[in-house]
């Protein structure tokens, strides 16, 4: 009897979570690192970074660090700002301000 694989197909969901760092508490160095890690070793065209609140400031300097001193090929494709209704541990509502950076590069 012939046996029958499986191959896992990717959602668009997936493949956008591949290329998306989320910013935190880190020194921005560590996120420079796994944004140029993405674009180097997964050959991906695309990163996106994404933060939220008083991580924004992070974010962005890690998109410039990335611009000015390691990939400077790399470009600001769009930026995007909103904010986001979030629910404190009190149970009340609270807005917090959120971006997405989306960099990418030309190369094939």
């Amino acid at each position: 009897m012939a046996e029958q694989t499986t191959k896992k197909i990717k959602t668009d969901k997936e493949k956008k979570d591949q290329n998306t760092i989320f910013v935190g508490n880190k020194p921005p160095m560590s996120y420079v690192l796994a944004v140029v890690t993405q674009f180097n070793n997964n050959g991906l065209n695309e990163v996106i970074i994404k933060a939220r609140g008083r991580s924004i400031s992070r974010a962005v300097d890690t998109a410039e660090i990335v611009r000015h001193k390691f990939m400077r090929d790399a470009e600001i494709k769009d930026i995007k700002i909103g904010t986001e209704s979030m629910t404190n541990e009190e149970g009340r509502n609270s807005n917090v301000s959120s971006i997405e950076i989306i960099l990418s590069t030309n190369k094939k």
